[in-house]
């Protein structure tokens, strides 16, 4: 049986992650600081799974991953600095960190006996340069040339934070794969992303009032979780992935902000009349992975589209958080 340990289990993706392995009949340890996760119900029940030792460090501690063993399997590192208001208020600590949490993963790796893989969770954001600076291909793929933004800019830290972690990796004897999130969503993801900050707009709108929706025209691929975490399993195992660095997404549809909202309105069943707002700082008008790669290497691409995704995270947010009053993550 494989051995998962499982750096950021506590976020979005690493919670989703953990359960999908565990249902899938893995041991797995979970390790988290606990410094920004919610203790909602649904991490309470994971951490009580008989097959799940859940493991409290602090990962830039010296010597924190001594008591761990050496028999991993597989290692998926998803722990990092991140969110608007530490890359804003806190740039150096970011890429300190972030790329000494690498660093530290790494050497542990290094010394695992039957490590079939490393996975890093890079960003979409690495591409934010070429963006800027040059011509983006759109649908993007992941050998575009990177380049960054105004290195005195706070924003530029997170995105230089993981280039860095990718060459890292690369560069590092241990087998890996970089993964690029783009526009992954769900239950249990927060308050601050587009889907819930929708829904929850929506739900609590009056009848034939009007909903902001800011960025209306900016388009986006969105990729269901459950859909993620099955493409992250596929590119741990998979033979053609190693040593690669991929982008985990959904290349179609690509809809308008405006197109996700209409989505959001029929799903809550209010009805509401768009109040279109302007663009949010910073946000690109076009964000679309290529996963033709990705497709070709595990023969897999995403099943839940928009409609179906998006009600799936209405109802639990819906009888979670909306009705019940429960906590989730900013």
């Amino acid at each position: 049986m494989s051995k998962i340990l499982i750096t950021g289990c506590a976020g979005f993706i690493g919670y989703h992650l953990s359960r999908y392995l565990l249902e899938n009949g893995y041991e797995i340890d979970i390790v988290d600081n606990f410094s920004r996760a919610v203790k909602d119900p649904e991490l309470e029940k994971l951490i009580e799974e008989p097959k799940v030792n859940a493991i409290t460090l602090d990962l830039l501690q010296p010597g924190a991953l001594d008591t761990l063993p050496d028999d991993y399997t597989y290692i998926y590192h998803l722990a990092a600095i991140i969110g608007v208001a530490n890359v804003m208020d806190r740039p150096y600590a970011v890429l300190d960190d972030n790329v000494r949490l690498v660093s530290t993963m790494l050497a542990f790796a290094e010394r695992q006996k039957n490590l079939k893989r490393f996975l890093f969770a890079s960003t979409s954001e690495v591409y934010a340069g070429t963006l800027k600076h040059f011509t983006l291909d759109l649908p993007t793929p992941e050998s575009t040339p990177l380049a960054v933004t105004d290195l005195n800019h706070p924003r530029t830290s997170y995105m230089l934070s993981k280039i860095y972690g990718e060459a890292m990796c690369n560069q590092s004897p241990v087998p890996t794969t970089n993964f690029r999130p783009h526009n992954i969503f769900g239950p249990r993801m927060g308050m601050a992303h587009v889907v819930p900050e929708l829904l929850k707009k929506a739900y609590n709108a009056e009848p034939n009032s009007k909903l902001e929706v800011f960025s209306v025209d900016h388009k986006r691929t969105f990729c269901y979780i459950d859909d993620a975490v099955k493409m992250l399993k596929m590119m741990a195992e998979s033979d053609n992935c190693e040593n690669e660095t991929l982008n985990l997404g959904n290349q179609i549809p690509e809809i308008t902000i405006g197109e996700v909202a209409d989505i959001v309105i029929n799903t809550v069943g209010t009805p509401l009349t768009q109040d279109p707002q302007p663009a949010q700082p910073g946000s690109p008008l076009r964000r679309c992975p290529d996963m033709t790669k990705v497709t070709g290497l595990i023969g897999y691409e995403a099943q839940i589209g928009p409609e179906e995704g998006i009600k799936r995270t209405f109802d639990w947010y819906k009888e979670t958080i909306f009705d019940a009053g429960g906590i989730t993550a900013k």
